[in-house]
């Protein structure tokens, strides 16, 4: 992509990609420092990319698929 197919791509869109990252930075730093991770790496990443960081997040911090214990 050259700069002049970015130049092409609506502020709006910028605006809005901005918000999204801000938005997911902030809410996993918030979430992994109430969890006793490390916040400024989780939101870090949150900021770099959407969704992966957030997916990862989900399933090695915050552990959504948790093994029921056999038993």
């Amino acid at each position: 992509m050259n700069s002049h197919e970015l130049s092409v791509i609506p502020i709006s869109l910028w605006v809005l990609i901005a918000f999204i990252l801000i938005c997911q930075g902030s809410w996993m730093f918030w979430d992994a420092r109430k969890r006793g991770h490390n916040a400024w790496l989780w939101g870090f990443l949150g900021l770099i990319q959407f969704p992966t960081y957030l997916i990862i997040y989900l399933i090695f911090a915050r552990k959504i698929f948790k093994r029921k214990a056999s038993g």
